[in-house]
């Protein structure tokens, strides 16, 4: 838990050393409430006391109580400074950490997780800091001060305050003992309540299509009643400590005024006012120290879930990235890869998904891959820009070792289209201008949108290139979301092009009209294409044919139908001879 305040800066020290300033402020304002009291007591019960006295120990009250309050919202207002600055830090940390990653770092956290862990998460590590700068500065000196100017009066008193504090304290420990490890399953069961929300959300039309809304109902009751049941617990366990805490309280001034009669009732005339007056005083006290203790058990309620809260923040902010940053920021050449002798396999697993794969991509070549599904084409092609890391073996762009360069440089140099086109809520042309800070070049919006073979279906909406994109591109094809992303590689003009299945979704004519624009318009530019379809490669000037995460043919289409088997099958299994023969 301590682990998480590292990341405190010094203005926040700062402002939690004056909020301990207001508070020892209010404390002793707090404590010399009784003292006033004392003396309106002794006033109230002296003959020949005149009313202007008791009127001013009362006027002195009510500027100690006015005092109280005004030091009370300014360690407040300081409190939520911190609070909220932290969790401010806290949550854009906790977002470059995630960014951060690679596909080996976010498989092991769940997205579900993450949003839990960025939200929820750190809500209740701010709501412990709001507390803390609050209660648990306060109820130690309270009740530190309190027990201090009650020492001596009766030990009679003393006592029957020490049982009542024994008792609370008990009950706050065995209540922190059965609530604790519910408080860990709440946030795992939060999780998979997220997961199984966003899920449904995301797949609601598969969810329609198959009328299963009745299973994912029940799916989802199940994670929600499991989330219910174990909060209703906690907070029934947390719920007997209130009526407890006012029967203790109440227990405790019935036992002062109780011992104070008794003692009043044996003492000497004399005697009888002083020990009233002190009765009265120790019972403000008493009060004092028992509603010490019982802020702190607020605390204390809310420390475990924090606890667990802080944890899982500090596993992601403390998670090691696999895949560090180079120092290179250009190439010697433009636009040339080569893959020497790559394998790779996923960590913890014993197979290989690709196995000694050597080749290479000159400036302006278009290399085609292709296999059947499975067979490690889309590993091959995330490997480029470094989403995920080579096991073994070398990759050279432009004359550099990847693990060499910049990322930010590496992927300046890439245009990557994506297996599954993903769309931002916004416009047409935020999406195809996507990351573009500043002045957007219409121009080459249109041209970018133009070569993709996008402009017809874009010039027929309402608002052309500032028509709303919805979140995930819900209002549009999965054809259009597919040009539009190939438009977005090509408005950042990079030299190196990876299209990983980036036109499944598009029909044979669109689908040959945008690869000869491609070639056209981007002739200096090297261009990998992963396709399953043989009319998409055909015509590119090597075609790789990977088979098990092993290259079992490399050529041009004319010489892998002679001498590759694996790719005759799945140009065969597409194609007839006598297409293959005019295409």
């Amino acid at each position: 838990m301590l682990k998480i305040f590292k990341y405190f800066e010094k203005r926040d020290w700062m402002l939690i050393l004056s909020a301990l300033l207001f508070i020892v402020m209010q404390v002793w304002l707090d404590l010399k409430l009784p003292d006033y009291m004392s003396k309106i007591t002794r006033l109230v019960q002296t003959e020949g006391s005149e009313m202007s006295e008791v009127i001013e120990q009362g006027g002195f009250m009510l500027l100690c109580a006015v005092g109280s309050m005004a030091a009370s919202i300014i360690t407040v207002f300081f409190a939520s400074k911190v609070a909220a600055g932290f969790s401010n830090r806290l949550r854009s940390k906790v977002f470059d950490k995630t960014l951060s990653f690679s596909m080996e770092e976010l498989s092991h956290f769940s997205t579900s997780s993450l949003i839990t862990r960025s939200t929820n998460d750190i809500v209740q590590v701010q709501l412990l800091i709001i507390l803390s700068l609050q209660i648990v500065l306060k109820a130690p000196i309270i009740a530190v001060w309190a027990i201090l100017k009650i020492m001596g009066k009766s030990w009679e008193w003393t006592a029957a305050t020490g049982v009542a504090v024994f008792v609370l304290l008990a009950l706050i420990t065995v209540i922190i003992t059965v609530a604790l490890p519910n408080f860990k399953k709440i946030q795992s069961l939060t999780d998979n309540l997220n997961m199984v929300t966003r899920e449904q959300l995301t797949g609601i039309r598969v969810v329609h299509a198959y009328n299963s809304v009745k299973f994912h109902e029940d799916k989802f009751e199940k994670a929600n009643s499991e989330l219910t049941d174990t909060n209703l617990f906690t907070t029934r366990v947390m719920a007997i400590m209130m009526p407890t805490i006012s029967l203790i309280m109440s227990g405790i001034s019935l036992a002062v005024y109780w011992i104070g009669a008794v003692l009043i009732n044996n003492a000497p005339i004399a005697d009888k006012l002083p020990i009233f007056s002190d009765m009265v005083v120790f019972s403000s006290y008493a009060m004092q120290i028992i509603m010490a203790f019982m802020m702190l058990s607020f605390t204390f309620v809310m420390l475990p879930r924090a606890a667990v809260s802080a944890r899982r923040i500090n596993e992601v902010l403390d998670t090691e990235v696999s895949i560090k940053n180079g120092e290179k920021k250009e190439g010697a050449s433009k636009g040339e890869i080569e893959f020497r002798h790559v394998s790779f396999k996923y960590p913890d697993s014993s197979d290989y998904v690709l196995k000694d794969i050597s080749f290479t991509a000159s400036k302006g070549e278009t290399v085609a891959i292709i296999g059947s599904t499975g067979s490690g084409k889309s590993t091959l092609l995330n490997l480029i820009p470094r989403f995920m890391e080579a096991t073994e073996g070398e990759i050279i762009v432009d004359g550099y070792n990847v693990k060499n360069y910049e990322l930010e440089a590496l992927r300046e140099k890439i245009g990557y289209v994506s297996q599954k086109a993903v769309m931002y809520s916004g416009t047409v042309t935020s999406n195809v201008a996507f990351g573009e800070e500043g002045f957007i070049e219409e121009e080459k919006v249109k041209r970018s949108v133009d070569i993709a073979q996008g402009k017809n279906f874009i010039e027929k909406m309402e608002q052309q290139y500032e028509s709303s994109i919805s979140q995930g591109g819900n209002n549009l094809s999965g054809g259009q979301k597919q040009r539009l992303s190939i438009a977005r590689a090509i408005y950042s003009n990079p030299e190196i092009y990876l299209f990983d299945d980036s036109f499944s979704a598009l029909d044979y004519k669109t689908d040959r009209t945008l690869r000869s624009r491609l070639n056209q318009e981007l002739q200096d530019a090297t261009k990998i294409i992963v396709a399953q379809r043989i009319g998409t490669i055909k015509d590119a000037d090597r075609i790789l044919v990977v088979d098990e995460g092993k290259i079992v043919g490399m050529g041009k289409h004319d010489e892998l139908m002679i001498t590759c088997d694996v790719y005759q099958e799945i140009a065969y299994s597409q194609l007839s001879k006598e297409e293959l023969e005019i295409g």
